[in-house]
């Protein structure tokens, strides 16, 4: 114990702080002592491993009967198809001038697309083979390019698991293409924007070079892509995948750096599943430049990258609530990010249903 009137050091894994996210402009505070508490919170139900291949009455399977009335193709790689109930209809009428400065309405145009990643319900892209990973990632390319020379954004996600609200275990994702920036896309153009400015170089451009060079948040790399624990993650496993160079947006990929993309993913996606030997979930997508009516103008202040938001803290089924002060203060996490970092080094590449089971058992 320190004698009295002298302060202690601070040492970040013991001591609360708070950290700024320059990419939203916001705090997060960090309390890594509360990971000493015992936890008689909720707990979650593992998720489902006995999930049968394939299911006539899964509306993602090939050949089933979707709620709209649409009957699915028996497709053997990746399918898209629009929304049966889409949050965003392109044909939307404009709500009109807003009668007060406290009541305002815009109009909110758009198109809702699903994209199954592969015909089988018990696979998930860690578990993919590297060329079918590599035909998601081309598929995503040209839609990504196909709405965007309409939309000003498109955004690319994946909710993945029951707990981040996935309602269907088939791997899958989301296109939402919109008239309008939304918040997210807003705070990060002008961030971004700003930073470049200021400093001369794209913000995340530098914080790729600044982790790498530290290594302390490093937890994957290759030769043209990082994956990192943000200095100034929320989610308790949080990452956030950068490319080397400075590209805008993700059609502007190399085929090599597509390649990179595919094993970096897998990699990572592996040691998640892999920290308590489940189906890990989470929630990303992809933040790049806009594209649209943005698409002639200069948006070299942009980096693209992806944000993976895990909400599991301390085992399969303890998660992270973003409730009380979260929700009326400002975010809060229970472990440094440093910590997070050198956890997910520290596990396997290796899947473990491939590793205790062999991959007959998935392929």
């Amino acid at each position: 114990m320190e004698p009295a009137g002298v302060a202690a050091a601070f040492q970040p894994s013991e001591h609360q702080h708070i950290r700024y996210n320059p990419l939203r402009d916001d705090w997060v505070l960090v309390s890594a002592h509360r990971m000493k508490r015992p936890w008689q919170g909720q707990v979650e139900k593992p998720s489902e491993e006995n999930i049968p291949r394939h299911d006539l009455t899964n509306p993602l399977c090939p050949g089933a009967l979707r709620a709209g009335g649409e009957i699915n193709p028996d497709y053997e790689g990746t399918f898209l198809f629009e929304n049966d109930f889409p949050a965003l209809q392109p044909d939307a009428p404009d709500p009109g001038p807003s009668e007060h400065p406290l009541l305002q309405a815009k109009s909110a145009r758009g198109v809702c697309q699903v994209m199954c990643f592969h015909p089988w319900s018990d696979v998930t892209l860690p578990l993919m083979s590297s060329p079918e990973v590599r035909a998601v990632i081309d598929k995503l390319t040209e839609i990504m390019k196909d709405l965007g020379a309409t939309y000003p954004w498109v955004q690319i996600f994946e909710n993945k698991g029951a707990m981040m609200g996935c309602s269907n275990p088939h791997p899958h994702c989301q296109i939402w293409a919109s008239n309008f920036l939304p918040n997210e896309a807003q705070i990060e153009d002008r961030t971004q924007r700003a930073y470049l400015r200021e400093h001369g170089i794209p913000m995340l451009v530098e914080y790729g070079r600044l982790e790498e060079e530290r290594k302390e948040r490093l937890v994957l790399a290759n030769e043209h892509w990082l994956v990192l624990v943000p200095y100034w993650a929320v989610w308790p496993f949080q990452t956030l995948l950068l490319p080397r160079r400075h590209v805008t947006r993700l059609q502007d990929l190399t085929n090599e750096e597509r390649d990179s993309l595919v094993s970096i993913m897998k990699r990572l996606l592996c040691k998640y599943d892999n920290m308590f030997e489940i189906s890990f979930p989470y929630s990303m997508g992809w933040h790049g430049a806009p594209t649209g009516c943005h698409l002639s103008e200069d948006c070299s202040h942009w980096q693209l990258h992806a944000h993976y938001f895990p909400p599991l803290l301390r085992s399969a089924t303890v998660r992270k609530f973003m409730v009380g002060y979260e929700m009326l203060g400002q975010a809060q996490r229970d472990l440094t990010a440093e910590q997070a970092a050198e956890r997910l080094r520290n596990i396997p590449e290796e899947h473990y249903k491939l590793r205790d089971q062999g991959p007959s058992s998935v392929k």
